[in-house]
């Protein structure tokens, strides 16, 4: 009788013509995103004496220092009707999800070298779910901005309903950023430097401890080319109501985040395929 011969491995390579991340794909592999997604939370809170209280901390504590530096000290105002420690507890809990979506993100693929170069799986998966903790942290910090909100008394309109999208519209806007970021990482390890210092700068350059008012009128134009600035604008404009509905300034953002999806999605699609010899 003769030896049954061995099987023929099944090898799983990517759709290589494929210009775009297919969905159906990453459908597919839903396991591994939820898993994947559910260990970077876990990681980072293990063996954390606070815990997932960070979430609440970092932005409460980050806008008490700029409450008494900026607010009390430089006088710097807040919007009208808004107590400058809501104002900067607000800007801060949306500056920490776009920072710490950003870094996590731009350096996931270097950080999974070991996965990435033993197994195939729609790589695009990487910065996905390393975005999940900083919007896990995301939802526990906004507990803090309604807290100051009840506790300085600011009256909440009917368009804070409209906050889920806004704060989609921002993930979409990081995601589409950190996918450049993060399959240029993979050849150019300078995008490790690169990060830090553009969130620094970033911070500075955008609305979040002072109002978009206090930009000369005559640079307000250039000034809303970051779309941060529509970002912001628009998280205050749904959680206090005390400006017009800033139409102009939140374009920048909406086609920014189309723009950076689609061009982003395209060049990691194709850079990934040499992600396994490269990194």
């Amino acid at each position: 009788m003769m030896e049954a011969s061995a099987a023929t491995p099944r090898v799983i390579e990517p759709d290589t013509g494929s210009r775009f991340p297919s969905l159906t794909e990453i459908w597919r592999h839903r396991d591994l995103v939820y898993y994947l997604a559910r260990r970077e939370v876990m990681a980072a809170y293990r063996q954390s004496v606070v815990g997932v209280f960070w979430a609440i901390l970092q932005p409460l504590l980050l806008a008490t220092v700029f409450s008494v530096f900026l607010g009390l000290l430089a006088k710097v105002p807040s919007q009208p009707g808004v107590p400058y420690p809501v104002f900067a507890v607000s800007g801060m809990v949306l500056w920490i999800f776009i920072q710490g979506a950003l870094q996590n993100a731009s350096e996931s693929t270097v950080a999974n070298e070991v996965l990435i170069s033993k197994v195939y799986f729609p790589r695009i998966i990487i910065p996905l779910t390393s975005m999940f903790k900083p919007a896990f942290d995301f939802v526990f910090a906004f507990l803090v901005v309604i807290g100051a909100m009840l506790i300085y008394g600011v009256q909440f309109h009917v368009q804070i309903v409209v906050m889920p999208a806004v704060f989609l519209l921002t993930a979409a806007t990081v995601f589409g950023a950190a996918l450049w970021l993060s399959a240029l990482n993979v050849r150019y390890r300078d995008i490790q430097q690169v990060v830090p210092f553009l969130i620094l700068v970033g911070l500075f350059i955008s609305p979040i401890t002072y109002p978009f008012n206090l930009v000369p009128e005559n640079l307000q134009l250039v000034y809303a080319l970051n779309p941060v600035v529509g970002l912001a604008e628009a998280s205050r404009w749904a959680l206090f109501g005390t400006t017009d509905f800033p139409a102009l300034v939140i374009l920048v953002p909406i086609v920014g985040s189309i723009v950076l999806l689609v061009s982003g999605a395209a060049y990691f699609q194709r850079a990934e395929r040499g992600f396994a010899d490269v990194i």
